[in-house]
Formats: C-alpha cells, sequence, structure tokens
C-alpha cells in the first residue's frame, strides 16, 4: 500500500530555517507511492509532454495511449498525496502539429480532481500602443518576452503555455491578492469592496517571460523548463500560510525548489536524471545562500549522498 513503507534516504538535502527541501534520484511514481496520504499541500509540476523532447535520461515519445496511462497513473498517484484543500498545479503545452496534448492531459485528470482555474503561462506578447492607452505611457508598440519561432503559413507563433489548477473539489480557498496588481485608477479601490490594500485579483493570464541568457547548454541545460516565478506565484496564490511542503515530482533543474527556498516552505523534489538533479540541488543552494545572505544562517547542511535511485516507469 502506497505510504506505508519508510521512505528512502534523499540524494540531497537542504535545511532551511523554515524545514527541509529534499531531493530524490528515482521515478516519481516511485516515491510517490511511498509518501503518506495527505502530506503535501501543493504540487507544482509540468511532466513530460510526449512530444518529442530530447532528454538526457528519457525518450519522450512513448505511444499516445502509453502515455496517458502513464498520465493516470501518477496524477492518481499525486491525489492521494495531496492533502484535502491542497492544491495540483499542472504545467503542460503542445506544438502546432500535436495541438490536443495539454487538453488530453489534464483530461486523463478529471477521474481523480476537479479543474478549478485554468492559468494561462504567457511567455510573450506583444502589446499595441493605442490599444495600451495613453495612461500606459508606451512611445512605439512593445513587444516583450522570449519564444521559439516557428517558420509556417500554417501556424502561429506559441506564445502561451497553460497551467492547469487541480483541486480535489474545486472548493480550495485561494490568496488571490497575494500575486494581486494595484488598480489602475484609485477610484476602483473604493469602488469595488474586494479592493482591499488597493490590489485586485491579477487574473489568469500570467506574464512570466524566460531570463535573457547567453548560452543555453549552460545556463539552461533541460529542454523544458520553467521560470522559478511561476512556482512562486502558485504557491502564494493557494495561501503562503497554508503551505508546509511543496513537492514536484518531475523537479528538472529546480525552479520550484528554487522558490520554495527563496519562499522559506519546505519541498519535496523528484528526478530522475542525475545531472539536472545536481543541477536542481546547485540552484536551490545559491538561494537559500542568498534569501539567507550567509552561508551559515539557512544556506548550509548540504547533504549530497546518493540515496534512492530507480528506472523510469514513465
Amino acid at each position: 500500500m502506497g505510504g506505508r513503507r519508510g521512505l528512502p534516504k534523499p540524494y540531497a538535502s537542504l535545511r532551511s530555517t523554515a524545514g527541509a527541501l529534499r531531493f530524490h534520484h528515482g521515478d516519481a511514481l516511485d516515491l510517490l507511492g511511498q509518501l503518506p496520504a495527505g502530506s503535501i499541500d501543493v504540487i507544482v509540476t509540468s511532466p513530460p509532454y510526449n512530444l518529442g523532447v530530447r532528454y538526457r535520461s528519457y525518450r519522450d515519445t512513448l505511444p499516445p495511449a502509453r502515455y496517458l496511462d502513464w498520465t493516470d497513473e501518477w496524477i492518481a498517484a499525486a491525489a492521494r498525496v495531496l492533502a484535502p484543500g491542497g492544491s495540483l498545479f499542472l504545467n503542460v503545452g503542445s506544438t502546432p502539429t500535436r495541438p490536443w496534448t495539454a487538453l488530453d492531459i489534464v483530461q486523463a485528470a478529471r477521474r481523480h480532481f476537479e479543474l478549478q482555474n485554468v492559468i494561462h503561462w504567457v511567455k510573450s506578447i506583444a502589446i499595441d500602443r493605442d490599444a495600451a492607452g495613453a495612461a500606459a505611457g508606451l512611445e512605439r508598440d512593445l513587444a516583450v518576452g522570449h519564444y521559439k519561432p516557428i517558420n509556417s503559413e500554417r501556424f502561429l507563433n506559441d506564445c502561451q503555455e497553460f497551467v492547469f489548477h487541480l483541486t480535489p473539489e474545486a472548493r480550495t480557498p485561494l490568496d488571490r491578492r497575494a500575486i494581486g496588481v494595484p488598480y489602475q485608477d484609485p477610484s476602483n479601490i473604493a469602488r469595488w469592496q474586494a479592493g482591499g490594500g488597493g490590489r485586485r485579483c491579477r487574473g489568469n493570464t500570467w506574464f512570466i517571460p524566460y531570463e535573457t541568457i547567453q548560452s543555453r547548454d549552460r545556463e539552461r541545460p533541460h529542454p523544458a523548463t520553467f521560470p522559478p516565478k511561476l512556482p512562486e506565484w502558485c504557491i502564494r496564490l493557494h495561501g503562503l500560510d497554508r503551505v508546509r511542503r511543496v513537492m514536484d515530482p518531475f523537479v528538472g533543474l529546480g525552479a520550484t525548489p528554487v522558490a520554495c527556498a527563496q519562499l522559506g516552505v519546505g519541498c519535496t523534489g523528484v528526478e530522475m536524471d542525475r545531472d539536472y538533479l545536481d543541477e536542481a540541488v546547485a540552484r536551490t543552494r545559491a538561494a537559500l545562500r542568498k534569501r539567507s545572505g550567509s552561508q551559515r544562517d539557512g544556506g548550509g547542511g548540504f547533504d549530497g549522498t546518493p540515496g534512492s535511485s530507480g528506472s523510469a516507469s514513465s
């Protein structure tokens, strides 16, 4: 039975004043099966999309039926470990030639979760000066963010991905103003009773661009990652005061544990590729040091002893 066995020793563990950040090397399904039921408050993750992405240790080319079976398996396992009032933020994308992928994945979740919110992660956007209005202060049309250009007469450049907010009953309360934005017109603060603190709900379109990099191989060696700000906003939206432990079963380069280090919450991450996992540990350790301001205060405590490992069932 899931959760009955003792957890394997982490591959690495980083200590902070708010809780441990643990990294496991191996199969996400294996660890999900060993975690206690209801022990995770928030899951933020981006699984392989089965779009032929070139990972180091995994071929992203399963037969479609097998991929959806595997998706059902890990989402069922995630539902078991999630707390009754928890949130799963599932980032999935697609390609112009496989436009149904993201929808197929979220359909697989319907047996285990309710879809509470659909968030659009906007990676690049073009804003017309005239449409923005004079108050925006734009001198010209503005294009910001990064995207992969598509050379096609049929398809548009793909500048967004989905973040599906899944919960047990679609009744999980959220701290909407934790990632809110100021009212553009101060008169609306008094006009809307919900305008406490001069901020309003950001809505479900989140513009979070990638940072500009000089070398993808060196600075972003994983082929499919999201910026740490994405899991940070997810965790804040859920309600930081209700988060004890976050999980990312496909941790990649560690954006989720980096966000947890910045926010001061505990995290459990799983990754089958040792090189990616080492990079995730290094980035999280750097985030802890930056937050604490010193190596001794909240940023130390690195245990790089190998723990559990295993082959991916995906």
